[in-house]
């Protein structure tokens, strides 16, 4: 095996560590938060903010830190990232109240942001056009065997070790990372090397999405509309202030003059607001109509994930071979189908019918993302790598929250403030036909900014 093939091994191999982390950090704590309530004997709010904490941070210095990783290296940050989660994680084993444990949160939110945009960039940056897209469907086929295995990791070491054994893990996990990156990563990557960091720029973009997710989380309150509209003043004033800047931490240009990142990051945002509930959804629709427990709720809810997993690297190779939009545009055609058959779920809908919506989906998203992740790194140049990469992961995060946005807003609207019960049965499955549906029609505008987003070999300053 050559240098060149080695560094790219090594690469792929931390970054998809990394990725991998993330995804377990989020549901494998999830699953953990009714032991941590007990413990601390925290109300729902507080408790809340166990989960809510490390995605706001995160989302707060996803773009920031992959400007800061082009400016001063992208391994370097990424090692430190790595180190500052393996610190975090540890301190959260030992936390002795659920403030600690939430400001253990908020570095491990920091962390991941930078690693997740570093390791990304990273990648990108080691393997050539041509091997990119098997790349990235491994590095997303990490993403997702973290979501398939998160829950049922949660569940079994918090049974029988406890929740804080969760931390161990992730601080275990981390700390190999690092070692194998600092002994066995040669190289480093800073194609913006030189230039000055925009500080104004990072907190109008800070208080935005600061503004923008908190506000989303909640949502229908009234306050959730002063938060939002904080936001988008902030962050007009954000893109306002990059125009003029001379060393922007997003160059918004990227969005109005490259028409293949601009489209491929919008029809990024779309699929991850039509998908990211699904899950949220069909716990509930499972263990409430279908009298599942959460165990075996789970085991169903594992086939998208594993379909994600499975085919994500070889739709990433498809699209080495061939043309990204157009094997991207037909997974979220293949979405969407699922969707629309998910909204006609109702109390009489066989398991089999829901395994194989389940893995339509998989199936679907798998052939959407590697080839769109590919195409947004592959449409910049490299000193633009880093931004790319936290543009992507920026997608994802306000994809989620909208999506779970959404779905608040439908139950608001058909349930109230009522507990799920036998008696609005009724009300809840309209609730998920709504949602659905809706999740479906976005789903269905994605693909037109998916198709018309351009070709690979027409791609501005790359």
């Amino acid at each position: 095996m050559d240098t060149d093939q080695k560094q790219e091994r090594v690469a792929l191999v931390v970054a998809a560590i990394a990725s991998f982390t993330g995804p377990i950090m989020f549901s494998a704590v999830n699953v953990a938060l009714p032991a941590i309530q007990k413990e601390f004997s925290v109300h729902a709010v507080q408790l809340g903010w166990v989960p809510t904490s490390l995605m706001l941070s995160m989302g707060v210095w996803l773009v920031p830190m992959g400007k800061i990783a082009d400016i001063y290296g992208r391994k370097k940050i990424f090692m430190f990232g790595l180190l500052l989660n393996t610190l975090a994680s540890l301190f959260a084993c030992f936390a002795g109240s659920v403030e600690m444990l939430i400001g253990c949160r908020v570095l491990q939110g920091v962390a991941m942001a930078m690693s997740t945009v570093t390791g990304l960039a990273i990648v990108t940056s080691v393997f050539p056009p041509q091997k990119r897209g098997k790349a990235m469907g491994v590095y997303v086929s990490a993403v997702y065997m973290g979501m398939s295995v998160g829950p049922f990791l949660g569940g079994f070491f918090t049974q029988h070790l406890g929740w804080r054994s969760l931390f161990l893990i992730v601080a275990l996990v981390c700390g190999v990372s690092f070692y194998i990156t600092w002994g066995y990563l040669k190289g480093e990557w800073a194609e913006a090397k030189g230039e000055k960091l925009d500080i104004l720029g990072c907190i109008l973009y800070g208080i935005a999405i600061l503004a923008l997710v908190y506000g989303a989380t909640v949502l229908p309150e009234m306050k959730a509309v002063y938060l939002i509209a904080i936001g988008i003043v902030s962050l007009v004033a954000f893109i306002r202030h990059e125009l003029k800047t001379s060393f922007p931490i997003f160059e918004i240009r990227l969005l109005t003059s490259n028409r293949l990142f601009a489209f491929s990051s919008l029809a990024a945002l779309i699929n991850y607001s039509a998908t990211a509930a699904i899950t949220f959804l069909l716990s509930l629709y499972l263990q409430y109509i279908k009298g599942l427990s959460p165990q075996y709720a789970g085991f169903f809810l594992m086939v998208q994930p594993v379909f994600m997993a499975t085919l994500s690297p070889v739709a990433g190779k498809w699209s080495d071979r061939g043309e990204p939009r157009k094997i991207a545009s037909s997974g979220m055609a293949i979405t969407t189908i699922g969707l629309f058959l998910f909204a006609f779920i109702g109390m009489e809908t066989s398991k089999i019918y829901i395994v194989c919506t389940l893995a339509t989906v998989g199936l679907g998203f798998a052939m959407f993302s590697a080839p769109n992740m590919s195409a947004i790194m592959g449409a910049v140049e490299k000193k633009y790598l880093g931004v790319a990469s936290g543009t992507v992961s920026t997608m994802r995060l306000l994809g989620q929250m909208t999506s779970m946005a959404i779905t608040m807003v439908v139950f608001s609207l058909f349930l109230g403030k009522e507990e799920i019960s036998p008696a609005n049965y009724d009300l809840f499955l309209r609730s998920i036909y709504v949602s659905f549906l809706i999740f479906a029609i976005l789903c269905v505008i994605g693909i037109v900014f998916s198709f018309i987003r351009g070709s690979k070999n027409n791609i501005n300053g790359r």
